[in-house]
């Protein structure tokens, strides 16, 4: 499905074929050059590892033929259909020699990846691999209940404080991964986002950087991290929620590799106190509740880091000189050498205080009182929100192309609209899930551009092409 994952199949089967001298692997991907996958075709190759989408670019310019193959592999079938390669997929093996092998691996068979097998495939015999926990021994789980904080506020409490190698932080979509790592930016902290827009040889260094230690958070979407394999990563943020549980575990999969332990932390709302129990039951394992780092916590490591600051400075730098104009300051103006100290760590610190106060805090969006939000709250928040509901106003009917056959259930489409389509959840009603299809009551004044970005949200698989089927007259307030 994506070209970080070409890339890392190609290098295992040429591991693999170390002692098979002449035996030739090449990995074609789009967002690389023609030339050097013309020039390795021209010469002949064993084994093409491919995303669909350049497959069929090098079958409409005919520089690649299927006429040899023996075996074809998909490999994490359901994430190709999620991409929206199932057409791709059904081309490339309709032009493959009727004697080929197929072997298809997927983490769950969709309706559509069951037809492509009993399509394609001859007398095939299924395999399931079973595990007795869904997610890594070595991998704490925490969550944080989204309270009154800001997340880019809970997030930047925990750059500060929580000690990690390597972070890996998912957001749901392409323009929210480049926004967060903007914002992350203008707080002081090194990070890269990763998305399908991103070019190829951008993320090759993004993630050739992070390998290396020269940036330390990465934030990206679902897709973009597939494939991803980064030993130092230690702790993976679930900063937007996952729209299912397999999502969850596929993410935070990206830590804990190795046999090293890792920490995933889950950012939730009130709201979707379901999804964090539909979680704990796919993964057979309690996600614990945490606290978030307090103003003091934070302040204390910032006052740890500003020590070692001073004590790597003077043990590698010659002060000599710094040394004899402090002296005659502090001979000519009496000042206290303590006093001077503090004026000159305000004056590398360009006059901004190295701590962080309540005020300052609660500008940004925190609040102290936010700490601590265990589960057993999430019921007097949920009542504490129905008070300050949107009012309502005229509903209409919007149809979903997504339905029963595609394994959706009622929650999938509330979290998909409220997270993409900033609903509350007294504005998603009378969902009605059909076998190919849906319909929900939602309200009628949705501006175009939401609509449009709704349409190309994925839920289970199907995008959810959101389209009016009727507008219902009622009472309320335009919504704007």
């Amino acid at each position: 499905p994506t070209r970080e994952l070409a890339i890392q199949v190609a290098e295992a089967c040429q591991k693999y074929a170390s002692h098979m001298p002449g035996l030739h692997v090449l990995p074609i991907y789009g967002g690389q050059s023609y030339k050097p996958q013309l020039d390795a075709l021209r010469r002949g190759v064993h084994v093409v590892v491919a995303t669909p989408g350049r497959v069929i670019d090098h079958l409409d310019r005919g520089t690649l033929s299927l006429k040899t193959i023996r075996a074809v592999v998909l490999d994490e079938a359901d994430e190709m259909l999620q991409m929206g390669f199932v057409d791709a997929i059904d081309h490339i093996l309709s032009l493959v020699p009727p004697e080929r092998q197929v072997a298809l691996f997927s983490a769950t068979l969709p309706g559509p990846i069951k037809r492509i097998a009993q399509k394609h495939l001859r007398d095939p015999r299924e395999i399931t691999v079973r595990s007795k926990t869904a997610t890594a021994a070595n991998i704490r789980q925490r969550y944080w209940l989204v309270a009154g904080m800001h997340k880019l506020d809970a997030l930047t409490r925990l750059l500060e404080v929580e000690p990690f190698d390597a972070m890996l932080v998912f957001a749901r979509t392409k323009h929210s991964t480049v926004e967060l790592v903007e914002k992350l930016e203008a707080r002081g902290f090194a990070a890269a986002a990763l998305n399908g827009d991103i070019l190829q040889s951008q993320r090759e260094r993004t993630i050739a950087a992070l390998k290396s230690g020269k940036i330390d958070i990465v934030v990206a979407t679902d897709v973009a991290a597939r494939g991803l394999d980064v030993e130092r990563i230690t702790h993976v943020v679930n900063y937007d929620v996952p729209h299912d549980s397999e999502s969850y575990v596929h993410r935070i999969g990206r830590t804990g590799r190795a046999g090293r332990s890792g920490e995933a932390i889950l950012f939730i709302a009130a709201r979707e106190r379901n999804m964090l129990r539909i979680i704990e039951r796919a993964t057979r394992q309690p996600i614990e509740p945490m606290n978030l780092p307090s103003i003091q916590d934070v302040n204390a490591r910032r006052a740890e880091k500003f020590k070692k600051e001073l004590s790597d400075i003077i043990g590698t730098q010659d002060l000599a000189s710094y040394r004899g104009v402090i002296e005659e300051f502090v001979r000519e103006s009496g000042a206290d050498v303590f006093d001077v100290a503090a004026a000159l760590a305000s004056l590398a610190k360009s006059g901004r205080s190295l701590f962080v106060t309540k005020r300052s805090a609660e500008s940004e969006g925190g609040a102290e009182s936010t700490r601590d939000t265990p589960r057993g709250e999430f019921e007097s928040i949920e009542r504490k929100a129905s008070r300050t509901r949107r009012p309502e106003g005229p509903q209409a009917i919007f149809r979903l192309e997504v339905g029963r056959r595609h394994g959706v259930q009622p929650g999938n489409i509330v979290g998909a609209l409220a997270h993409e389509g900033d609903l509350h959840g007294s504005e998603i009603n009378g969902i009605d899930i059909r076998d190919d299809h849906s319909f929900v009551r939602l309200p009628a004044e949705i501006p175009e551009h939401v609509l449009k970005h709704l349409a190309e949200v994925v839920v289970r698989g199907q995008r959810l092409d959101i389209r009016l089927v009727k507008a219902n007259k009622g009472p309320g307030k335009k919504r704007r």
